[in-house]
């Protein structure tokens, strides 16, 4: 069994990233299940390129790898703004994404717990996280298998979204 390995990520780090999201919508795409981000690559995207290059920068984007390839991608820092703030100290997981080719890996999970330790070196003992809410439904449930609960359901426009929290 291969192992995951959790790194920093740098600027260096933005087309592995844009790959990751890329596998993401093409297999989302594949059944069918376009609300979540889309039909487009995010590679050659100007918005989408600029938004991980700000979580590249920012210093809360970790990259996971397995036998040394970028398997997966969290970013964590201050709580999107369209979602309610929290009314306690929070980290919050901006962005998580698997390169499909690793899913079944446990890559997620890893990448969950790590920003439940980097919440908790923080001092912080809530983690939130919001998902794509429509469809299936199984991101949300994806989340809760990871010891996440749904605290409020938002829309921003007609995309509808679920905030989940975990308490440390």
């Amino acid at each position: 069994m291969i192992s995951v390995q959790i790194r920093e990520g740098t600027p260096d780090d933005v087309p592995a990233v844009l790959a990751m999201f890329d596998s993401a919508v093409a297999w989302l795409t594949a059944q069918g299940r376009t609300g979540q981000w889309g039909t487009r690559p995010f590679t050659g995207d100007p918005r989408r390129t600029q938004q991980v290059t700000q979580w590249a920068t920012g210093g809360g984007m970790r990259i996971a790898e397995r036998d040394d390839a970028p398997a997966g991608c969290i970013a964590v820092g201050p709580a999107h703004d369209y979602v309610t703030p929290a009314t306690e100290p929070e980290l919050y997981v901006q962005a998580l994404v698997i390169d499909r080719r690793h899913a079944g890996h446990a890559v997620g999970r890893t990448l969950l717990d790590w920003a439940a330790g980097e919440a908790r070196a923080r001092g912080v003992r809530l983690l939130r996280v919001d998902c794509y809410a429509g469809d299936d439904g199984r991101l949300v449930a994806y989340y809760e298998s990871c010891g996440f609960t749904r605290a409020q359901p938002f829309t921003v426009g007609e995309w509808p979204g679920m905030v989940l929290y975990r308490r440390l």
